[in-house]
């Protein structure tokens, strides 16, 4: 298949995931469908303004994914769309309708369907890895925390690794490793949130699963004492390469355990 961009690829469908839905204040708005155009003149427009739509689209401050891709029969072309609530989605309509692709393309078909979305938290799978990289480098503007988890997952040390997943789009993710400690620890670390969807509560959600599935061992995070210390953790005196004002703990450690991160973090 050949998407608007130029290139070839394969179809992308975008399937319900299952897992702990996540309130939000208001839903997000999804949009699947296909565009059909009437004649091959139609064909060309479209194969002219597409790619323009598809990046300007995707720089949109709400916009979560923006896909188009051409089928088979190289007169429709399938979209699929996500979009932080349905105020996003109208800045959008009203971005494209004064557009050279709104005024252009008004002839040819369209064929959407629209969805109220709420992400859900779950575990990785295989599929999400190269997902997961490319939210972590998004996140923090660097490829540290990604190499870092690649790092625990290659060494058999992740823990756990949690995903918030929006109608097939990563938006968050975070990660436990072991603790060496007095008693069962984990190190919480990284935690991210793609940068389009934060402060929409997916961070504290996967901070909330984490802490869950750890039951009663101690979960360490080095962070900021406002976000964390509303999530339950408390200041902790620990030793550690990291420790400081910012290691926090929910759980029991004695003062002044001696904490052994795991192997990866050392390649930091």
């Amino acid at each position: 298949m050949t998407c608007a961009c130029g290139h070839h690829h394969s179809p992308r469908h975008h399937h319900e995931a299952k897992g702990t839905p996540v309130p939000l204040p208001r839903p997000m708005l999804g949009l699947t469908g296909q565009l059909v155009c009437q004649d091959a003149g139609q064909m060309m427009t479209a194969l002219s303004l597409l790619p323009e739509h598809l990046r300007l689209s995707r720089e949109e401050p709400g916009c979560l994914r923006f896909d188009l891709w051409q089928d088979e029969d190289p007169l429709i072309w399938h979209l699929s769309e996500l979009f932080i609530d349905a105020d996003a989605f109208a800045a959008h309509g009203a971005r494209t309708a004064d557009s050279a692709w709104g005024r252009e393309s008004s002839g040819i078909g369209r064929d959407f369907q629209r969805r109220e979305v709420f992400p859900v938290i779950r575990r990785e799978t295989r599929q999400d890895l190269d997902a997961i990289d490319a939210l972590l480098i998004a996140a923090f503007g660097g490829d540290d925390e990604a190499r870092l988890v690649r790092k625990l997952r290659q060494d058999g040390d992740l823990s756990l690794s949690l995903v918030a997943d929006a109608a097939g789009t990563l938006l968050g993710h975070v990660a436990l490793s072991p603790l060496g400690a007095e008693a069962p620890a984990y190190a919480l670390a990284p935690l991210s949130v793609a940068p389009k969807a934060q402060r929409l509560g997916l961070g504290m959600a996967l901070v909330q699963q984490a802490v869950a599935w750890a039951d009663t061992a101690a979960v360490v995070v080095v962070g900021a004492p406002g976000y964390y210390g509303q999530l339950g953790f408390k200041p902790a005196d620990l030793r550690s390469p990291y420790a400081g004002l910012a290691m926090q703990m929910i759980g029991d450690l004695p003062k002044g355990s001696v904490l052994r991160h795991a192997p990866a973090f050392e390649t930091l």
